[in-house]
């Protein structure tokens, strides 16, 4: 297994270790429960130097991102965009972040999981562009820094004036003794920061997050976070058997740009949509997990995407993709658990309200 540059760090704070794509990770710290309040209430770090970063170079580099990803980027060096790789049929390949450094260099931040599958796709697409690919995925490392008490202990941690970087913005700062890359995104639905950076730097900005009391979050309250917050995991909300209409991912496929993979797929699934992922309430106290079947009286619909019990929910939560003919608001379905079937209602993804300072 692969170890990130904080893995002592993880080990000496008594984290919870599990295999993680690849790499020896947190799952948690002093519980769950615990940090996912931590974050909603407070402020909290998260190790997601597992990520993967690609460096696309040369005068064709705009061009060719546009091109592999279904939102529009656009000549600007201060904003990241959300975006999602298609297949020819429009199915997922991965969805990623994508940073506009200069307009001959873009940097694009994969999943973990999927780094060589990407590496691999995004090099395979680029062969008719004047564009160079890099994989420098193990050259850096990142930390995000969560919640709503972040904004008022950023200064400090970064050792700077309280930056003035809106949602979904970026900058490239002096830090000790070099250069870091300070966004303003998360994937928790608070209010927050990430940093990237050599290993070095990124430890030393851990560590004083660490000294002045941000709580460090694992993989678990990850996961509870951005669910609670409506925002997708590859591999359960999207996939390589899941595309962005199905999704409710509109909003990052602009279908009026340029020919983009996967555009002419999408256009003709939108005209006769199947399936839908739509949120699921549980009227009985259960854990609705991945994976499960969703039924509509004794017949197969659907199958659960991500479900939990939260910790600021009164019911179970899940999304669940299922037979579009049953995705209104209040249809009554069952949830099949270890044989016995629970009864569940559809309702809207909107579990929690984001805190993004837009």
């Amino acid at each position: 297994m692969k170890l990130t540059a904080l893995h002592d760090r993880h080990l000496a704070l008594n984290a919870k270790m599990i295999e993680y794509a690849g790499f020896h990770m947190p799952v948690s710290y002093a519980g769950i429960t615990e940090e996912h309040i931590a974050v909603r209430t407070g402020m909290g770090i998260f190790d997601v130097s597992h990520m993967g970063e690609f460096l696309v170079d040369g005068k064709d580099a705009l061009r060719f991102v546009n091109h592999i990803v279904t939102n529009f980027i656009a000549e600007d060096t201060s904003k990241v965009t959300y975006s999602l790789f298609l297949d020819e049929k429009g199915f997922v390949v991965d969805d990623l972040l994508v940073y506009v450094m200069k307009p001959e260099q873009v940097l694009l931040v994969v999943n973990a999981g999927n780094i060589d599958k990407d590496f691999e796709w995004v090099t395979k697409q680029s062969k008719t562009f004047d564009v160079t690919v890099r994989n420098v995925s193990d050259n850096y490392s990142q930390v995000a820094i969560q919640g709503p008490e972040v904004i008022n202990h950023i200064g400090e941690i970064m050792d700077i004036e309280t930056p003035d970087l809106k949602f979904m913005t970026y900058k490239v700062i002096p830090y000790k003794e070099g250069y870091v890359i300070l966004s303003r995104t998360g994937y928790t639905g608070e209010d927050g920061f990430e940093v990237y950076g050599t290993h070095d730097l990124v430890t030393q900005v851990f560590d004083k997050a660490i000294e002045i009391g941000v709580v460090p979050i694992g993989l678990g309250a990850r996961d509870t976070l951005r669910f609670e917050a409506n925002l997708p995991l590859y591999g359960h909300e999207i996939s390589d058997s899941i595309n962005p209409v199905e999704a409710g991912l509109n909003f990052v496929v602009k279908l009026d740009k340029e020919d983009f993979i996967g555009k002419s797929a999408l256009i003709a699934y939108k005209e006769n949509p199947l399936r839908k992922v739509v949120g699921l309430e549980l009227l009985q106290r259960c854990i609705p997990r991945q994976g499960y079947k969703v039924l509509h009286n004794e017949h197969e619909i659907g199958v659960i995407t991500t479900g939990y019990m939260l910790p600021n929910q009164e019911s179970p939560i899940a999304c669940a993709l299922i037979d579009i003919k049953y995705a209104e608001l209040g249809t009554e379905l069952y949830v099949e658990i270890r044989g016995n079937r629970y009864l569940a209602k559809v309702r809207n993804r909107k579990f929690y309200t984001k805190n993004y300072k837009k």
